[in-house]
C-alpha cells in the first residue's frame, strides 16, 4: 500500500468512521476485553500477602508482582524478564504476526472496545458519524458531541486514576482522592496530566497511535516471512473479484463481489486486499465481515482469515520452522533461568566483607579477631529483625555498629568482630561461615576468609 489511510492527498487529516459487523471474532474479541477490563480496574485493588498484585513504583524503587516485591537490588531479575519478553514478543510476532494489536493491547481495546462503542451509541452508525461531522452546527450535533466529550473526559479521568494506581499504589491514590489539594499538588495535577493524555489518544489521535506512533508495525514487517500466520485474504480464490449479479452468478470470477465491507469495517482503513500492510492489526474486523457477506451468497466461508503465504500460494498447512524452533528454545531456556533465580531469591541479602587492609588482632583468652563490614537488604514486604551468628559453636561474634531493625527494603550496615581459638588456627588464612538469622530461622549462610597466626 502506498499511502496511508489517514492522511488525504493533501496531507490533512483523513478521519475514519469504521463500520462494526459483530461476527463471531468479534464476540470472542468482546469476551476477551471483558476479561481485561475487569482484571485492569480492579488489579490496583487486589492483595496477595498483604501486596498489589501488581505496582511499578519508580519514584520509590519498589516493584511488586503477584505479592511479591521487587527493589532495585533485583535489576538483574528485570533485564533477564525484559529479555524473555522480547524473544517472547519476537516469536509471537513470526508465528502470528500482529495479532497482540488487535487482541490485547490497551489501545486497542480502550478505542474500539470502549471510545467507540460510546461514540457509536450516541452518534450512530459510520454513515450517520459522517454526515453529522460534515454537517452544520445544528442543537442536535452540539448536544450529541458535548455528551460524547463528556463521557470520554469522565472515562479518561477513571483510566488515569486506575494507571495512577499502578504506580503509586491504591492507598496513596485514595490519599490524593480525599485530602485536599494542597497536600497532593503533585498527584493531584499527574492525574489531570494523564486524564488529558488519554482522552487526546481516544478522540483525536485514535488509529494513529497503530499506523504512526507504534513501531511495532514497523517491527513486524522484519519478521514475519512466508510461513507467519496473519489476518489475509486468499487471492487465488478471490480474484478476479466482481460485482454479484442479480441471480447470484459470477461466471469466470472469484468469490470476493467487491463489496467493500472488508475496508469499511477496518478501523485503520487499508484494504486487506492489497496484501499485508504495517497498518493491519490483525483486529479480524473483515474477516467478520467477509464471513457474513459469503454465508448470505451461499460460499465458503473464511476468504479473508488467518492464513500463511505459503497456505495460499502453496496449499500447504501451518507448521513450526526451525527458526521458530530456535526462538522456542531461547525463551524456555530464558524462562527456566528467570523461574530459578525468582524460586531461589532470599528475603535478606547480605554482603560481608573483611575490612581491607586490616591484619587480625590477638583478643583475651587466646582469641584471634578480624574486623568485617557487611551491608544487610531487606527484600521482604515486612520489617526485619536479624543477628549474625557463627555456625562454629567455638567462634564469637562481636559488635561494633550492632544490626538493628530493618525496613522493608531498607538496608543498614554492620561492623563487627569475629573471634576465633587461636589453638584452633592451622593456616594463614581459614574459611569461616556466618548465619543470617531472623528470630530463628536461617536466611543465608555467608562463607567469608579469616587470617590469623599459625599455630605450631
Amino acid at each position: 500500500m502506498d499511502t496511508n489511510a489517514t492522511v488525504a492527498a493533501r496531507a490533512k487529516r483523513q478521519w475514519l468512521y469504521p463500520a462494526l459487523r459483530k461476527g463471531k471474532l468479534y464476540r470472542w474479541r468482546s469476551a476477551i476485553s471483558y476479561l481485561y477490563l475487569i482484571l485492569f480496574f480492579a488489579g490496583p485493588f487486589i492483595r496477595i500477602n498483604g501486596q498489589p498484585a501488581l505496582l511499578l513504583n519508580f519514584m520509590e524503587r519498589k516493584f511488586v508482582l503477584l505479592g511479591q516485591v521487587f527493589w532495585p537490588q533485583d535489576i538483574f531479575l528485570f533485564v533477564l524478564a525484559t529479555l524473555v519478553f522480547v524473544v517472547f514478543v519476537t516469536l509471537f510476532t513470526i508465528a502470528f504476526g500482529r495479532i497482540f494489536c488487535g487482541w490485547i493491547c490497551p489501545q486497542t481495546i480502550f478505542m474500539e472496545m470502549v471510545f467507540r462503542r460510546i461514540e457509536i451509541w450516541i452518534e450512530g452508525d459510520a454513515n450517520r458519524r459522517r454526515k453529522l461531522d460534515a454537517g452544520p452546527w445544528t442543537n442536535e450535533k452540539l448536544l450529541k458531541k458535548s455528551a460524547k466529550h463528556l463521557i470520554f473526559i469522565l472515562l479518561s479521568f477513571l483510566i488515569a486514576n486506575t494507571f495512577l494506581a499502578y504506580v503509586i499504589g491504591s492507598d496513596n491514590l485514595l490519599e490524593i482522592m480525599t485530602r485536599p489539594v494542597a497536600m497532593h499538588v503533585a498527584g493531584f495535577a499527574g492525574i489531570w496530566v494523564f486524564t488529558v493524555v488519554f482522552y487526546l489518544v481516544y478522540s483525536q489521535v485514535r488509529e494513529l497511535v497503530c499506523t504512526v506512533i507504534c513501531p511495532y508495525g514497523r517491527l513486524q514487517g522484519v519478521l514475519i516471512d512466508k510461513d507467519t500466520v496473519v489476518v489475509a485474504y486468499n487471492d487465488t480464490r478471490g480474484e478476479p473479484r466482481g460485482k454479484l449479479r442479480r441471480d447470484k452468478k459470477q461466471s469466470g470470477l472469484g468469490d470476493c463481489v467487491d463489496c467493500n465491507l472488508c475496508v469499511a469495517v477496518c478501523p485503520t482503513g487499508i484494504d486487506i486486499r492489497k496484501g499485508t500492510q504495517l497498518e493491519c492489526i490483525n483486529c479480524t474486523a473483515c474477516i467478520d465481515a467477509c464471513n457474513d457477506v459469503m454465508a448470505k451468497i451461499n460460499k465458503p466461508l473464511n476468504l479473508i482469515g488467518y492464513y500463511s503465504e505459503n497456505m495460499i500460494s502453496e496449499k500447504q498447512k501451518p507448521s513450526i520452522t526451525w527458526r521458530m524452533t530456535g526462538y522456542y528454545a531461547v525463551m524456555i531456556i530464558l524462562i527456566g533461568v528467570l523461574s530459578w533465580f525468582i524460586f531461589s531469591r532470599s528475603d535478606l541479602d547480605i554482603t560481608i566483607m573483611r575490612s581491607a587492609g586490616m591484619l587480625y588482632q590477638e583478643q583475651p583468652g587466646g582469641y584471634v579477631s578480624n574486623i568485617y563490614n557487611a551491608e544487610i537488604i531487606n527484600k521482604s514486604n515486612q520489617r526485619q529483625q536479624i543477628t549474625i551468628q557463627p555456625q562454629d559453636a567455638a567462634v564469637k561474634v562481636k559488635y561494633i555498629q550492632a544490626p538493628a531493625i530493618i525496613a522493608s527494603g531498607g538496608a543498614i550496615k554492620v561492623v563487627f568482630f569475629v573471634m576465633k581459638p587461636a589453638a584452633s588456627i592451622n593456616t594463614p588464612k581459614t574459611t569461616i561461615k556466618l548465619n543470617l538469622v531472623s528470630g530463628k530461622r536461617v536466611i543465608e549462610t555467608v562463607s567469608t576468609s579469616f587470617v590469623g597466626p599459625v599455630n605450631n
